[in-house]
């Protein structure tokens, strides 16, 4: 059990009891701004490393990387974007769209742009000198076993930096860059659940 950030495939988007109705309403209000969400893709065979789809656990305390976050200059500005949403898209709009309709851990929705949620995570990854052994594609967990492997050590060898020094920051960090990316690239939401 616990909480995944997970891509969103056109199968989830429609259905009834699953994403269905907030779809509906955020189509409505996208038009109102004159902007529009195309449809996911479709649900795709599990191919290891491939980028169709992406899966992280939210395990690690989120304590230290919230701090990271109001640390900056733009500090609530960073968690918002950052934290502060239910369901990430890719289109690009300011501020959040909040929707009367249950997300899975709230009364409402809260919509961000996925291109605002990437500019602050690039932002921290920076800020943090992110390895470049990070895992690019996170389609099983395979952020998270990274973060759990031996890699971490050789990459602090390799690559030293604030990354290294709070674990937990960095892989919240990594996570957010990575949904983002992934968000932007696939043309998918991305929730969780």
């Amino acid at each position: 059990m616990g909480t995944y950030l997970c891509s969103v495939d056109a199968d989830d988007w429609a259905d009834e009891e699953i994403l269905g109705p907030v779809a509906l309403l955020l189509g409505r209000e996208l038009g109102t701004r004159g902007l529009a969400l195309g449809p996911p893709p479709p649900p795709a065979d599990f191919v290891p490393q491939s980028g169709s789809a992406f899966e992280e656990k939210l395990y690690r305390p989120m304590r230290s990387f919230e701090a990271l976050c109001r640390a900056q200059p733009d500090g609530e500005e960073c968690c918002e974007a950052l934290l502060g949403w239910d369901l990430l898209i890719p289109v690009d709009f300011e501020g959040a769209l909040t929707l009367p309709v249950p997300s899975a851990y709230s009364d409402t929705t809260t919509v961000h742009s996925a291109q605002r949620t990437l500019a602050a995570a690039q932002h921290l990854a920076a800020r943090l000198a992110l390895p470049p052994q990070l895992p690019r594609h996170c389609d099983n967990l395979d952020l998270g076993n990274w973060f759990d492997s031996p890699a971490v050590a050789e990459a602090a060898a390799a690559h030293p930096g604030a990354w290294a020094d709070d674990l937990d920051a960095a892989y919240y960090a990594a996570l957010y860059l990575r949904a983002a990316e992934h968000a932007l690239r696939r043309r998918c939401p991305m929730n969780y659940v």
